[in-house]
């Protein structure tokens, strides 16, 4: 019950967190909208509703408030990230080690960074794709793109990069608290790579070659940057502390010496 009511005051938090990022995003739409649609205007005029004018379709009575909701919604998400984000750390710290926690401040100050460059990168990315995807429209067709239609592309855009960023992290978090080694990222490597690749294909919205290359390209990076992180780390280990190369069935000593101790009792 202790450990539900945690949860529950975290939630409590974080979901207050984000209601107030959201109605901070509602004050500030007109600002957000123009952000998030430079993107759109940024295209070639042929590909505009209206010539000269970078305008964008609305569909049915209530789609406004639903465009105006997602957006403050998806604004108050990124705003209220070190709230929500703390809140987990938070209520998963105390079930770690204490040489484990220390990393706690360097985490939350890594996430954010990485989710904020890796949607800064859809967000510059955005215009070429959309460009690749339009084009393939048949000349004498009139193109209508929506305002939903537009947002759910670019904000999904936004949200798959700024997590995609966040996965050498986790590597780096895995094997910090000794569930991941060196060996078996660096035995599984090329496959790792080859999944970051169809995760590119599979992840982006419009599944354009350059979308996918501009996604899977940093991931990569990024975890040749957290496999590096792993070698010095677990080369740094003093020797009594690396069971990197013990197999999978055979006990560390520390395991070993549980086992002693409960065969005395």
């Amino acid at each position: 019950m202790d450990h539900l009511r945690e949860l529950r005051n975290r939630l409590v938090k974080a979901l207050l967190g984000l209601v107030a990022g959201t109605i901070v995003g509602f004050i500030f739409f007109d600002t957000i909208y123009e952000f998030i649609k430079e993107p759109y205007c940024g295209l070639p005029q042929e590909h505009m509703l209206k010539p000269g004018e970078c305008s964008l379709a609305v569909q049915g009575v209530f789609e406004s408030f639903f465009v105006n909701l997602k957006i403050a919604a998806v604004f108050g998400l990124i705003a209220s990230s070190p709230i929500w984000l703390y809140q987990i750390w938070a209520f998963v710290t105390p079930g770690l080690y204490r040489n484990e926690r220390r990393y706690s401040i360097s985490f939350l100050s890594l996430a954010i960074p990485l989710f904020l460059a890796g949607a800064a990168l859809a967000y510059f990315v955005m215009d070429t794709g959309l460009a690749i995807l339009l084009s393939f429209a048949p000349p004498d067709s009139v193109l209508i793109i929506t305002i939903s239609e537009f947002l759910s592309y670019a904000l999904v855009m936004l949200v798959i990069f700024g997590v995609s960023f966040e996965l050498p992290l986790l590597l780096i978090f895995l094997n910090i608290i000794g569930v991941l080694s060196h060996a078996t990222v660096k035995k599984h490597r090329r496959m790792v790579i080859f999944i970051m690749f169809v995760f590119g294909a599979v992840a982006t919205p419009g599944g354009d070659p350059f979308t996918m290359v501009a996604l899977a390209l940093p991931m990569v990076v990024l975890f040749a940057a957290a496999e590096l992180f792993m070698y010095l780390r677990e080369k740094r280990l003093p020797p009594g502390e690396d069971y990197s190369s013990l197999s999978d069935d055979e006990a560390s000593p520390l395991d070993l010496g549980t086992a002693d101790s409960d065969a005395g009792k």
